[in-house]
């Protein structure tokens, strides 16, 4: 009996709690609790919420700041390239057009004589002679014509400039022994009445036998007058004339040129008062020294450094380029996932 009772007593307990879950309090009592547990759960979303805001925009202005810390880099990058790529081509072209000179001395024993035309005009020649070791001795009979030993040649030809003008030369074989001192001595006379002033035009050229082997003489001459340089002596005075030889090579064509310095004495004329109406002329022409000046025109610009110093330039400005559009791949990488999260954060809040 006390068994059957005790039975009897669970199977009333379990029914009991059946009846008591299935009452409309109990489910009423779950869902008050449930309510209770979502209440909970937003406002530990909503404390966390709350405090990344300033991180969020701490973020941002990082992200900002880097961006045109990137931007100011590549343009810094591309600024310099440029200015690298445009001083290399300036200075190439400065260099092709303004060649280098390079400046040698070669000694030699002997000068192939030049040959000096003179343009006296009025005045005549009274007396040309080779003399060595600059030694000129005292003049005889000043205005006098007297015995020549010299090479000289009468060109006559139309002038340069005026066709109608007859200009005429007497072109003087000039000296060549640079070692022994050869000089030239020449003494002229002309009727001082007869100019307002009194000079002689003369002027050097190479060498002597170029004239002399010219079938066309007179062409010859009017060539040498556009190639060379002219100048002048006066009468009452003694010019010594010392000369030297230049010699330019370039790239293709080669030219000569004369150099001299004149030092000029006044003479002290002696002769009678009737005698002094015509104005002597007196000139000395001689080499400097035994050394022709060569010089050559280099032209330093090298277009295979110039094009690596650009290839260069170019890897640079393509490096930039490279890290430019990273960059911006990175920035519109950043922009979605900023707003990827911005559109997450307003669905959780929604």
């Amino acid at each position: 009996m006390l068994g059957k009772d005790s039975t009897y007593r669970e199977f009333n307990d379990d029914d009991d709690h059946n009846e008591e879950m299935q009452s409309p309090d109990f489910f009423r009592d779950v869902v008050e609790a449930d309510g209770e547990e979502r209440d909970e759960r937003p406002s530990s979303e909503d404390d966390a919420r709350g405090s990344t805001p300033s991180m969020r925009v701490s973020k941002a202005c990082l992200k900002n700041v880097f961006t045109v810390v990137l931007i100011f880099i590549y343009l810094l990058l591309t600024t310099v390239a440029a200015f690298l790529a445009y001083q290399t081509i300036s200075d190439f072209l400065e260099k092709l057009n303004h060649p280098v000179m390079s400046v040698t001395y070669k000694e030699v024993d002997m000068f192939s004589p030049p040959g000096i035309a003179l343009y006296p005009g009025n005045a005549r020649l009274l007396s040309c002679r080779h003399h060595y070791h600059d030694h000129i001795p005292p003049l005889v009979n000043p205005g006098k014509p007297q015995d020549s030993d010299c090479v000289i040649e009468e060109v006559t030809y139309n002038g340069l400039f005026t066709n109608q003008t007859k200009k005429k030369a007497l072109v003087v074989r000039g000296p060549s022994d640079v070692h022994s001192r050869e000089l030239i001595f020449m003494q002229f006379s002309q009727n001082e009445t007869e100019e307002d002033f009194s000079a002689i035009t003369y002027m050097l050229f190479a060498k002597f036998s170029d004239l002399d082997n010219s079938l066309n003489k007179s062409g010859f001459m009017r060539d040498c007058e556009r190639n060379y340089s002219t100048w002048t002596f006066s009468g009452g005075f003694r010019t010594w004339v010392k000369m030297s030889l230049v010699t330019t090579s370039g790239k293709s064509d080669q030219s000569v040129e004369f150099r001299q310095e004149s030092t000029v004495v006044k003479f002290n004329d002696k002769r009678p008062e009737t005698e002094r109406s015509n104005q002597l002329f007196f000139a000395v022409f001689e080499w400097r020294d035994p050394f022709i000046q060569e010089i050559q025109l280099i032209v330093t610009a090298n277009p295979w450094s110039s094009a690596a110093i650009l290839c260069g330039v170019f890897m640079a400005l393509f490096k930039a380029a490279n890290f430019a559009k990273l960059t911006v791949q990175w920035i519109i990488r950043m922009r979605k996932r900023h707003l990827r999260n911005k559109a997450r954060q307003q669905g959780i809040i929604n």
